[in-house]
């Protein structure tokens, strides 16, 4: 079990580095996370543990009837004295594995990143870049999720990373509310093009969807995913919104689900009748 001392004083202050646990769904290979790691190994002692391969997608799923593997990698160049471990697992399975089992002590902050592709609206649900920072965070650890919104595989991440670095060093000293994580996007455009940092709430919307049939072979059905986000929101304060209009977009977001606004209602209601 790992040590519950985030090596701070009472007074909030490091007495030592602090210790930055990165992760993403993108898989440790990506490039996403290796840029990542180069701008956040200045604000302290950087750990990566993220999954062997792609997770995108998984939401907040865990790995519950296979045994989970770890295997050490390295990043090469100048990364090589980061620690780094590959693990067969989804990116919850990271955090959890992480915080129970390889870690001498609790993370100051776990950074899950860098996504290739945003993650806005109704896409934070599916996430699993969302999900790894969401799970560390019930655990009261600062937890930040960072997306680019780039679809080629050879984009850019620098932009992306220094960002993460300047948000990440933000929220060492500052600290977030506890069960907040923050979602930050970046536009997918040159650095000096991009106009600032905008704090957002999560655009409405949701995915139109369909499945392709096709035939295989034996004469057996099978199915390929088809869909298109449907945007609900005309808000100009949305993460859409400000992403596309060339600013980093900072979203503030939480695990509790319950909806408040329906709780009086909900009391008012009868629930004494017989089941049907």
């Amino acid at each position: 079990m790992v040590n519950l001392d985030k090596g701070k004083g009472s007074d909030g202050l490091f007495r030592r580095r602090p210790l930055i646990l990165v992760t993403n769904d993108d898989g440790i290979t990506s490039p996403g996370i290796r840029e990542l790691t180069r701008a956040l190994v200045k604000l302290g002692d950087v750990v990566v543990i993220a999954p062997a391969g792609e997770q995108s997608a998984v939401a907040h799923s865990i790995t519950l009837d296979d045994p989970i593997r770890a295997k050490s990698w390295s990043f090469g160049e100048d990364l090589d004295h980061v620690r780094a471990l590959a693990i067969d697992g989804t990116p919850c399975d990271c955090i959890k594995l992480a915080l129970h089992q390889l870690l001498h002590r609790l993370p100051d902050l776990v950074v899950s990143g860098i996504n290739r592709g945003s993650n806005t609206a109704i896409n934070v649900i599916y996430s699993g870049t969302i999900s790894a920072a969401t799970e560390s965070s019930i655990y009261g650890i600062d937890s930040i999720a960072v997306s680019l919104d780039a679809k080629e595989p050879d984009a850019d991440y620098r932009p992306a990373a220094k960002y993460a670095g300047m948000i990440a060093q933000k929220v060492l000293r500052s600290h977030l509310p506890r069960g907040v994580l923050l979602s930050v996007n970046v536009p997918m455009i040159p650095e000096d093009e991009i106009k600032g940092i905008v704090v957002t709430r999560q655009a409405r919307s949701r995915w139109q969807e369909g499945f392709l049939e096709r035939i295989d072979p034996a004469n057996r059905a099978y199915y390929w995913y088809r869909g298109t986000l449907n945007i609900l929101d005309e808000g100009a304060d949305t993460d859409i919104h400000v992403l596309e209009n060339g600013y980093v977009s900072i979203t503030p977001l939480q695990h509790d689900r319950t909806a408040y606004g329906c709780l009086e209602v909900l009391s008012t209601w009868s629930w004494k009748e017989s089941p049907i």
